[in-house]
């Protein structure tokens, strides 16, 4: 296997036995016998294309002879990030290929060959062969075509350009770029339970285009680099970009169904789903056995490692299990339509149906999904308004009556604070996370000891005597306390 921005493999011959004229005469033989398309030829060597396997994967082969020494290089073609030996496999069939014939020629006829074959040739100044390579400009080029639309790697490098300019406008936005606050991935579109279910079902889609720092950014554009080069050019165009949101939107109603309160962001859950269409592919004989074992245990590899890391804290693994079984769906779905190409009816109408069975049914979750804390979140934003009234009686101007003072202690306080206790009760019947209903319990504890030091106030002022300032200095103290348990604070002693 090869790894890189274009995998290829090389091969290095010293001449011993074969002048360079002989060699190039039998390798130009041997590459129009296993059906080679020949782009080049010249007195340096020549460029040939050699196509194989169902999808049509290409290898372009450079035959380079320079000073006694012949180079042979077969690089992948189109959006191939790895061979998986392939590479190799074409130059060592090609050497065989080689062996065999050299046997057949002698050097007379080779020699006769070259004479009738050399006025083909490209001129030697104008020779590509000849030419000094320039290994950082062809490997600048080669990352900048990772980022480019092409035929068969179309909407990939599209999506990819959306996860970075979506990166670098929240960094010029104020955003950290290693480890973004959550003020900032909310207001970019990240999922979020309370704010999804309350109508912003956008974020499901948006959180898909969002990263939670570089690191994450790198990783997925990795990912889906790979995934997509192999699956983009065997699903065509629309049934990569569609199964990409449809698998993001899937994952994204996962990981509502599964978290209660965290944020979630980042292309992994559709890129799950690549994945999962990908192994439904290799469960099939749609792709060559002999390519489907290697891949599979890639790809298996892939999923298992990371579904075990996602097993760790601050990681949405619901959205992983949510994009990588939308994705095996969507996999056995397409099936029937990847192997009859040629019926396009077939085909519009599997895109179709998957459309209407992903989002009715993603619709369908998301309607019934509980939102418990968007409803806790709504009635807490209530609690604030009323605290803030109640506590709007020590804000009273020095000359007020007694009489308005006790109008305010009893219908902004003593009122309101029954109203938040109340309130507070009421969320007992919600399905909130362990540390929401810790701290409810302590609020509620907050609320009692308000309501008791009102009551001490408003007997105070209705019996105008100092008697309960003692009592209402204990409860303070109480209250001052609880304010700093609250905030997670020591009480003071």
């Amino acid at each position: 296997m090869a790894i890189g921005l274009t995998p290829r493999h090389t091969e290095t011959i010293v001449l011993t036995d074969l002048t360079e004229k002989q060699f190039l005469i039998i390798a130009i033989e041997t590459a129009q016998q296993l059906n080679w398309e020949f782009a080049y030829i010249s007195h340096s060597g020549f460029i040939a294309y050699s196509r194989t396997g169902k999808f049509a994967w290409m290898a372009e082969v450079k035959v380079k002879i320079k000073d006694g020494v012949v180079y042979i290089t077969s690089s992948s073609m189109g959006t191939e990030l790895v061979d998986w030996g392939k590479n190799k496999k074409i130059i060592l069939e090609f050497m065989a290929a080689f062996d065999r014939l050299k046997s057949t020629f002698n050097s007379d006829e080779t020699a006769a060959k070259y004479e009738a074959m050399q006025a083909s040739f490209v001129p030697p100044e104008q020779d590509i062969l000849s030419l000094p390579a320039s290994s950082d400009v062809s490997a600048l080029q080669e990352l900048l075509y990772l980022f480019k639309p092409t035929k068969d790697f179309f909407f990939t490098p599209i999506i990819i350009d959306i996860n970075i300019l979506i990166f670098i406008l929240m960094a010029f936005g104020g955003a950290n770029i290693m480890l973004p606050d959550n003020e900032s991935l909310l207001n970019w579109g990240a999922n979020f339970k309370p704010l999804t279910l309350e109508g912003q079902w956008w974020r499901l889609l948006t959180a898909c285009f969002l990263h939670i720092g570089i690191i994450h950014l790198l990783l997925n554009v990795y990912a889906l680099l790979y995934i997509g080069a192999l699956l983009e050019p065997i699903l065509g165009k629309a049934k990569f970009i569609i199964a990409y949101l449809l698998t993001g939107i899937a994952a994204s109603i996962a990981s509502l169904w599964w978290h209660d309160i965290t944020i979630s962001a980042g292309a992994s859950g559709a890129i799950f789903g690549m994945y999962g269409i990908f192994l439904a592919l290799l469960s099939t004989n749609l792709i060559e056995a002999g390519k489907r074992k290697a891949l599979l245990a890639s790809i298996v590899f892939f999923v298992g490692y990371n579904l075990l890391n996602g097993l760790k804290d601050g990681i949405d693994n619901a959205a992983h299990i949510g994009g990588l079984i939308s994705g095996l769906l969507i996999g056995f779905a397409f099936l029937p339509s990847l192997k009859r190409p040629d019926n396009t009816r077939l085909s519009y109408a599997t895109i179709a149906l998957i459309n209407v069975v992903i989002l009715i049914s993603s619709f369908s979750v998301y309607k019934t999904i509980p939102n418990d804390f968007g409803k806790y979140d709504t009635q807490m934003a209530a609690f604030g308004a009323m605290e803030e009234k109640a506590l709007s009686v020590f804000h009273l101007p020095p000359n007020t009556t007694n009489d308005s003072v006790l109008f305010a202690i009893k219908d902004n306080g003593i009122d309101n604070w029954k109203k938040m206790i109340t309130l507070l009760d009421g969320f007992k019947d919600l399905d909130l996370p362990l540390e929401v209903r810790t701290r409810n319990r302590l609020l509620r504890e907050y609320c009692e000891l308000r309501l008791q030091s009102y009551e001490l106030y408003y007997r105070a002022h209705a019996e105008n005597t100092g008697a309960y300032k003692y009592q209402i200095a204990e409860f303070d103290t109480q209250i001052e306390n609880k304010i700093k348990e609250l905030n997670g604070e020591a009480p003071k002693k």
